[in-house]
């Protein structure tokens, strides 16, 4: 019994557990670039100063940062004091653009207030023939001495034109040159259709007064009443309901 006590003794002494046993310097790996670990290098290796060395500061997190950290200050320029001539200059340019802004606004409602006043009279045996057209309506206008009397093919205008928007239309021009109530308008019209035919009234109103008055000219032409509107209805096209109009798609 004592002797396999001993043996056994020896054998433990002899095979120690793996547990127990170091390993070596050599096979924990004793090279530490072979496992992959860096070691420390020295404070003079690493460059004490990180912008010699090219290597940026550890950044803040991306969180803990304010708004708008990594812009760059925006450089305000000193402003320079400015010459009499150059204030002279800059003066006269705000105010040819406030005038200019003074022009372009101002309000045209005191525009009839301001229409030119009748500078001839009509003579009383003055006859004066005009043609007016506006799409496919001819207006024949026979402007003589009276008290403002209109008749549109023999009738009061009031009757022909029963909507006030059309009566103001034919009237436009009698109205814009202030002898509304110092000529009488004897107008033969026919073709088109309402609209058509007061346009061509008030073109051939604003001939007629072109003839007693040439001053009245530019007034009546910069309010577009001498010009002849050439706008027509578009044709149909085949295959479309109207000009423009197609008819709906369907899928199915």
């Amino acid at each position: 019994m004592a002797e396999e006590e001993q043996n056994e003794d020896q054998s433990a002494g002899s095979d120690p557990s793996p547990e127990e046993t170091p390993e070596p310097a050599e096979a924990q790996g004793s090279d530490p670039t072979e496992a992959g670990e860096e070691t420390p290098e020295p404070a003079e290796a690493q460059g004490s100063d990180p912008s010699e060395s090219g290597e940026a500061t550890p950044k803040v997190a991306a969180k803990d940062k304010p708004p708008g950290a990594d812009l760059e200050p925006i450089a305000i320029e000193s402003e320079q004091e400015l010459t009499a001539e150059e204030r002279a200059r800059r003066e006269a340019e705000a105010e040819e653009r406030a005038a200019a802004e003074a022009e372009a606004t101002a309000d045209t409602a005191d525009e009839p207030e301001e229409r030119p006043k009748p500078v001839a009279e009509v003579p009383a045996d003055a006859r004066i023939q005009a043609t007016g057209k506006r799409k496919n309506a001819i207006a024949r206008v026979v402007l003589t001495a009276g008290s403002g009397e209109i008749k549109v093919n023999r009738r009061e205008l009031d009757e022909f034109f029963p909507r006030p928007h059309h009566r103001t239309m034919a009237m436009q021009p009698l109205v814009t040159a202030g002898y509304e109530s110092s000529v009488d308008i004897s107008v033969r019209v026919h073709g088109g259709g309402v609209s058509g035919q007061a346009g061509a009234i008030r073109h051939g109103i604003a001939r007629a007064l072109t003839e007693v008055d040439p001053e009245l000219r530019r007034d009546l032409k910069r309010r577009g009443l001498l010009t002849r509107d050439a706008r027509e209805k578009e044709r149909r096209k085949a295959g479309l309901k109207k000009a423009r109009k197609r008819p709906q798609f369907s899928k199915r």
